[in-house]
């Protein structure tokens, strides 16, 4: 049933995918031949925008672009999603890209993210879109803008009684107290076990990890398992969605965290909100890309009915 949709901001970077599909990634000093090449949109917070416009909230993104062609395809997929900006852009710097590596038999992927003018971001940006945060029903932010941005912008939400929500991703050491700041944090398995020092591979291990991680201060531990689904502390393991064969999962992450901040603007509850991130990432998983292969409303909906 369709509600009235909230208003989602998302501290982010947007980072121009560069994809190399190939049989496998190739050992130092080697060169392979690859089987196919793609650019496009990525970054996990832009991802995440998306995937959150696609399923209706009121999404803004706060980032920082470079005055070149990749900022100008950040600008246009945002417009096309229905995404508003709040992004200055630097003359001086570069909008950011990303290497990703896929796996041609199985989809997986290895990345590494160079965030560009986004790296630029202070927490005094932070404090220049005050309102902006302060006016939203859920937070979200990832760590692959400077980590003092990201801790500004959880204590400006939380000051304000916004839902916060922490996708820790890339996983790096977290400043004391970010933790007791977020209503929500989202890592994955690695991401998990570098936060809690525990190996995450079953819904009892994940148990485990979330005990930790509320002892650490989050409020509501959710982990994402991959294939498994989504454990949800309090609750368990909410199962993935298989909605068809799997051609990539970069993205897939962000997929889940956009859909379940839209759930969540949309005052669903947290299990109605795991599960369309589940239904959005196990649609989105079976396109190539990031951004691109985010799915519509109508597409999560259908799946879940």
């Amino acid at each position: 049933m369709w509600r009235k949709m909230g208003k989602v901001v998302i501290l982010g970077v947007f980072v121009a995918d560069t994809a190399y599909r190939a049989a496998r990634m190739p050992r130092m000093g080697e060169t392979v031949m690859g089987t196919s090449f793609a650019l496009g949109p990525g970054g996990k917070g832009s991802n995440q925008a998306v995937a959150c416009a696609r399923i209706g909230a009121d999404t803004h993104i706060i980032s920082k672009l470079g005055q070149d062609d990749f900022g100008k395809l950040a600008l246009d997929t945002w417009a096309e999603a229905g995404v508003t900006p709040h992004a200055q852009q630097h003359a001086d710097s570069y909008t950011g890209a990303a290497f990703i590596f896929v796996d041609d038999a199985t989809g997986d992927n290895a990345i590494i993210v160079s965030p560009g003018a986004a790296a630029l971001i202070t927490a005094a940006d932070i404090d220049a879109h005050i309102d902006l945060i302060e006016g939203a029903d859920v937070f979200v932010t990832q760590l692959e803008q400077p980590m003092d941005a990201a801790m500004r912008a959880l204590e400006v939400a939380r000051a304000a009684g916004v839902t916060t929500v922490l996708n820790p991703a890339p996983a790096a050491p977290l400043p004391d107290g970010m933790l007791a700041l977020c209503d929500y944090v989202t890592p994955n398995e690695t991401e998990c076990e570098a936060l809690t020092g525990m190996a995450v591979e079953s819904a009892s291990d994940a148990e485990r990890a979330c005990a930790v991680l509320r002892d650490l201060g989050v409020k509501t531990p959710i982990i994402t398992m991959g294939e498994q689904g989504a454990y949800l502390d309090g609750h368990g393991l909410v199962p993935a969605v298989n909605a068809g064969p799997v051609v990539e999962t970069t993205g897939a992450g962000d997929a889940f965290n956009g859909a379940f901040a839209a759930a969540l603007s949309e005052g669903r509850t947290p299990l109605e909100a795991v599960q369309y991130g589940c239904a959005m990432a196990g649609l989105s998983v079976t396109k190539a890309g990031t951004a691109p292969a985010m799915p519509s409303r109508a597409k999560v909906d259908a799946l879940l009915t």
